[in-house]
Formats: structure tokens, C-alpha cells, sequence
């Protein structure tokens, strides 16, 4: 953890007092008096630290703190300062920058909702859909995103990047910091999550931070902030002392930390978001072991009621079916077609697939074959008109495998659910990432490109979520044959 300077002069006694003069809080504590933490107080100090000629230190400051600490409240309250009453700069540009417009607008919307609830701020300020204009000196913040296109031409006096560790290049801090340099002292602030590539845009800012901190490299420009574990410590995910020690806000619920903290077994996503800490992976679903405790030595009896859930390939991938019992959800794979290393020519036996599926849909009490259509359209309707089951089931629609990974996940940490132990799909599961993004997580490769297979996962993960859907009489709502 690297905390904040707090020696030495600084301005952010003018900073604070703006703030708690004239800002509010929103959410849970709507209209009340924005009074800074002891925390938030030293870090505004470092941030804000002076030469002896009393100009800024820092031009580029990171800020690194978990979810949940009040990121976006802080970050709209210094953008408020920067607009309105910092003296470095009298005709001030501020704007908040994010990976997508969504994002970018957060803390923009926050800093709109303080202005509008405060008299004071509304003498002084002009509130547009997708601006704030100060009257005072002319000034104007607006929201930017990478996804909109390199934002050339701006000059801005502060920029407030927000989750910095989305973006994938380092386009628009560099067009953004570029864009500055005319300004008298400006000052471009990252407030971020950790992420899980060192080599990332984050990452390589990251790692400046460290070194300049450590006086491996001289850069008094640089300033730097950082809530969680160092990237190269060892430590246990579910120890509160550790949560209560990375999470410097007072206001945090640590009853909705434990919660998270059971559902996810303490897996990569909870270490990055709730600990700031980075990671190996992007976000490795399954916590170690959480699969294994899963297997039984049992399987599938003819004249079972089963799920089959499918997803296919026609080439160079690979094609699962994958069976869940409605009894007690035990999963057994019932066939799978992989593409053999470093044989770009290998095709999908489609013949013995369609064969396996009508042999072992004799063999159980099929309620329903769930498939992706995508690839496999001809093959299912042939199978449809037979007779079979053929329910279409979007791997790629999030509004299905989000609630399908949730339930999921919690059945394999709760040991509801089980499995034989197949090789092939235990590799499947290791193989499976967790993408996360304002329509909740779900499970993908770790790259599109990626040599390593994930379908028997998603077969299963398709399977289970059907039988849950027949054991809770659910059925008539997501049908959708194809014929």
C-alpha cells in the first residue's frame, strides 16, 4: 500500500475548505455536507502539494482505491474546485475522461447533481445536458470517452481519468495530457480500480508511480496514492483486517463486503474491485479447488429427466454436449469434438454430432436441448423436426448468461450441483474468465484468439441454468423453438 505524502506545503487547505463549504453528498446521504475523512483530507494535501515558488507539484496524480470508497463523489468535487474557484488557472477547460460514455458521464452526472444543490454554485454556474459552464471566468467542464475518438484541440487545465484500467491504449490520456501543455498548471488525476495486466496503459502508469516513489526515477511531476496490496504481495483474499486496512472509507459496508466475499470465494474480481489489488488474470472465474469439491462418483442413468445444454463450432473450435440431471443438477459431458493442436484444417464432424445427439436423447427423458444457434441453424432445425426439444439458447445475449454464471457460480461454491470429474471439462472450467461490465459478469474466453477451449463449459453452464429453469416451472416463459 502506498499512502499519501502528507509533509511539506500545500494548497489543499483551499481545496478542502471549497468542498466542505459547498458540496454535497447524493446517494444514501443526500444534501448533506460533503465533511472530507481524515483520509480523503491527506490525500487532497499530496495531491495538491506546492513548490517553493507556490505552484503545483504535480501534474499527474493516480489515485488508487477500491470500489464502494467514493470514488466518483471525490472525483466530481475536485472537478467542481477546478471549475470554479482554483486560482492556477483563470479561463479553466475540466473535464472527466473514461473508457466509454456511460462511464465518463458517472462522475460528470455527480458533479451536475452537486451544482444543482447548491445555491451558492448555481449563482456562479450554468447547467447543460452535457455541460457546466462557470459564469465567473468563462470556464466549462464537459465528459469525454476513449469510444468517442481521440479528442484533439482540447486544452484542458484538469482532467479526471476515471477507471483507468478499461482502456487498452494510451490514446486519449496522452491526447488529453498533450493537450494541456499550454495550460499554467495543470493537472491530469487517474482515479482508479487495480487491473490485471502491469502492461496496460494502468499499469505501466502504475509502475511509473512505484518507481518514482521508491527514488528509482526522478519525476517531481508525478504523484501517487494507493489503497490495496502491492502487486508482488501475498496475502489472504478473506482476511477482514486486510479489507478494513485497504478500505480507508469510514462508510463502507462490510456486511456487503462478506456477502461478496461468499459468492466469490474471494476470486480475482473481488481481489481487483473490493481490495484493489491486481491480479494474474483478467478475472479467473472458478476459485481454486471450488470445481474438484464438486465431483462425485456417480452418473447419468438411463431414463434420467435431463437438460442437454449445447454449443458448437464448425471448425478450428470446439463443439460440447453436456447433460444436467433435474433431480439434484449432476452434469456428465455426453459428447465433445475438439479441434487437434496446430490443424487449421479440422473440421466439425457434424454427421457424428447430429448422431450423438439422437442417441443419447433416447437414452434419457430429454425435456429440452438448449443450443446456441449460431454455426449450427441447418443441423438444429433438422434435429427439431425429429422431434427433439431444440430450444434456442444466444451464448452472446448477456441478458441470459449473466443470471445463468450467477447461478452457476453460487451452486458449485455451495457444492449444489455435481460432475464426474471429466477431464476434458474440468480444463474447460479452468480455461473460462469472468468479463464483467455494466450488464453484469458472464463467462468468455480469455482472448478471442485464444487457443484455450471453453464449450464444455458453457454447455454446462447453458444445461444448468435450463433444469433450474424446469425445476422452478419457469418453462413456458423461454421457449423458443426452432423451426
Amino acid at each position: 500500500m502506498i499512502l499519501p505524502i502528507v509533509t511539506g506545503e500545500s494548497s489543499g487547505h483551499r481545496v478542502i475548505r471549497f468542498i466542505e463549504t459547498f458540496i454535497t453528498l447524493g446517494k444514501s446521504h443526500l444534501g448533506q455536507p460533503f465533511i472530507l475523512e481524515q483520509w480523503q483530507k491527506d490525500v487532497i494535501h499530496d495531491i495538491y502539494r506546492t513548490a517553493p515558488d507556490g505552484r503545483r507539484k504535480h501534474r499527474s496524480y493516480l489515485l488508487g482505491l477500491p470500489r464502494k470508497n467514493g470514488k466518483s463523489q471525490l472525483g466530481a468535487a475536485l472537478a467542481l474546485y477546478h471549475l470554479i474557484a482554483d486560482p492556477a488557472d483563470l479561463a479553466p477547460e475540466v473535464y472527466s475522461a473514461a473508457g466509454d460514455r456511460e462511464q465518463a458521464r458517472l462522475v460528470f452526472t455527480e458533479a451536475k447533481r452537486m451544482v444543482e444543490a447548491s445555491p451558492d454554485l448555481l449563482e456562479v454556474c450554468k447547467v447543460y445536458r452535457n455541460e457546466i459552464l462557470c459564469t465567473m471566468n468563462g470556464g466549462r467542464y464537459k465528459a469525454v470517452s476513449a469510444d468517442a475518438g481521440l479528442q484533439q484541440g482540447l486544452n484542458p487545465s484538469m482532467v479526471i481519468f476515471d477507471e483507468y484500467h478499461v482502456h487498452k491504449t494510451t490514446d486519449l490520456y496522452d491526447a488529453m495530457s498533450m493537450g494541456s501543455g499550454a495550460r499554467n498548471q495543470p493537472l491530469v488525476l487517474t482515479i482508479t480500480t487495480a487491473g490485471f495486466d502491469l502492461g496496460s496503459p494502468l499499469g505501466l502508469l502504475y509502475s511509473h508511480g512505484k518507481r518514482v516513489r521508491s527514488g528509482e526515477i526522478i519525476d517531481p511531476f508525478t504523484g501517487m496514492t494507493w489503497y490495496g496490496p502491492d502487486d508482488e504481495q501475498e496475502f489472504d483474499p478473506l482476511d477482514e483486517a486486510l479489507w478494513r486496512e485497504w478500505n480507508p472509507a469510514s462508510f463502507i459496508d462490510f456486511d456487503d463486503l462478506r456477502s461478496t466475499a461468499h459468492r466469490t470465494g474471494g476470486n480475482a474480481a473481488f481481489i481487483r474491485y473490493r481490495l484493489n489489488g491486481w491480479t494474474a488474470s483478467e478475472s479467473a472465474w472458478l476459485p481454486s479447488g471450488a470445481w474438484a469439491k464438486c465431483e462425485r462418483a456417480t452418473s447419468l442413468e438411463e431414463g434420467d429427466e435431463v437438460v442437454f445444454g449445447f454449443d458448437g463450432a464448425w471448425k478450428g473450435d470446439s463443439t460440447a454436449l453436456v447433460a444436467c440431471r433435474l433431480s439434484d443438477f449432476h452434469l456428465q459431458v455426453l459428447g465433445h469434438w475438439e479441434a487437434p493442436l496446430n490443424d487449421p484444417h479440422w473440421r466439425t464432424p457434424i454427421e457424428d454430432v447430429k448422431a450423438r445427439i439422437r442417441t443419447e436423447a433416447r437414452r434419457f427423458k430429454l425435456r429440452e436441448l438448449a443450443a446456441d444457434p449460431y454455426r449450427f441453424e441447418q443441423s438444429l432445425m433438422e434435429l427439431a423436426e425429429e422431434g427433439l426439444p431444440i430450444v434456442e439458447y444466444p451464448t452472446n445475449a448477456p441478458a441470459r448468461m449473466v443470471p445463468a454464471t450467477t447461478a452457476f457460480y453460487e451452486n458449485v461454491l455451495e457444492e449444489h450441483l455435481s460432475h464426474d470429474g471429466d477431464p476434458a471439462l474440468a480444463r474447460h472450467m479452468a480455461n473460462a474468465i469472468l468479463k464483467e461490465d455494466a450488464r453484469g459478469g458472464r463467462i468468455t474466453k480469455d482472448s478471442k484468439m485464444s487457443s484455450k477451449k471453453i464449450d464444455l463449459a458453457v454447455a454446462a453452464v447453458v444445461a444448468h441454468h435450463r433444469a433450474i429453469a424446469y425445476r422452478e416451472d419457469e418453462v413456458p416463459e423461454a421457449r423458443l423453438i426452432l423451426i
